[in-house]
């Protein structure tokens, strides 16, 4: 049984404005919850509230800076996702290309250079499992030639690192590259490769990121969001880093995940412009308060940033 009655688009729009929201426009407001609901909106006016118990609004509270917020967050989604891309594939790439070389083609079955077995057998089944479902050209092609049916794994052929990798979520990869022997050479390659200097600083990070990740792909908010996996902070940077004292609030914010993206980003192609599209996306709204999302304390003063 339902605790609360479900209301009507005009009965959201009442309920807001009895509560104190301003509405410039009610005929859009309307259009608005026919495509993205009351609850998921209801994250980007949270703070507009001057009684969140009571939930009565601030006096310049208005629903379309709330849309504006919105959309906001919407883009900046986007931007990230672009640059989750440029890493994703960068360490996918590294991964594949050193341990192929070193220990060769099947080498992600080999228990010698990895931590814990029973870890790197969970994670390459899952691997398996995808590659098996995966309707990848590639993968349809290695299974005909191998006679393997969708769906079922059982085959005494395994496919080369180069090949079933590509099928690899970023977390797969987080959690397989955290899970190398700390004394491989391979993964200090790939971890100065990277731009970092210390391996357990690059799985945290990647590990903060794929939480990030994962937040995007199923659009949900990253607007005024505490981050639950926050990466550590590093120490002789390679690259140039955050050169000021970061708040505690900063690093709980998406700021200190997004800046960490950023250097990640700057190591593997110096000329990509994940940078500027943030910044011509804070300049074109003006209006929305970046500190939400932990841009403060003179992030723009930040070489990094600027």
């Amino acid at each position: 049984m339902s605790n609360k009655d479900s209301r009507s688009i005009d009965q959201q729009i009442a309920l807001l404005k009895a509560r104190g929201m301003k509405f410039c426009d009610q005929s859009k407001a309307a259009f608005y919850f026919n495509h993205i609901s009351y609850y998921r909106l209801k994250g980007y006016w949270w703070d507009m509230q001057s009684d969140e118990k009571k939930h009565k609004f601030s006096s310049d509270a208005c629903f379309e800076n709330v849309i504006e917020r919105y959309n906001f967050d919407r883009q900046l989604r986007l931007i990230l996702f672009d640059a989750i891309e440029i890493i994703e594939i960068a360490l996918r790439t590294k991964m594949v290309y050193h341990l192929s070389q070193a220990y060769g083609g099947l080498w992600y079955l080999n228990d010698s250079i990895v931590e814990k077995q029973n870890i790197q057998e969970h994670l390459i089944s899952g691997l398996k499992n995808d590659f098996c479902r995966s309707n990848e050209i590639f993968a349809k092609n290695f299974r005909a030639k191998h006679n393997i049916k969708k769906n079922n794994c059982n085959s005494n052929e395994d496919p080369d690192a180069w090949i079933i990798f590509e099928v690899a979520t970023f977390g797969t990869l987080s959690k397989i590259f955290k899970n190398l022997k700390h004394q491989l050479p391979e993964k200090s390659k790939i971890t100065n490769e990277m731009g970092l200097n210390f391996q357990n600083d690059l799985s945290s990070w990647l590990e903060a990121i794929t939480y990030l990740r994962n937040i995007i792909a199923h659009h949900s908010r990253i607007w005024s969001r505490s981050m639950t996996k926050r990466p550590t902070i590093i120490k002789k940077p390679k690259m140039q880093w955050l050169q000021n004292e970061i708040t505690e609030l900063q690093i709980k914010k998406p700021y200190y995940i997004i800046s960490t993206m950023l250097y990640l980003c700057n190591s593997i192609d110096p000329h990509n412009n994940i940078k500027q599209k943030i910044l011509d996306l804070f300049q074109k709204n003006p209006n929305i308060p970046i500190y939400k999302i932990g841009f403060f304390n003179n992030w723009d003063q930040e070489p990094m940033w600027k």
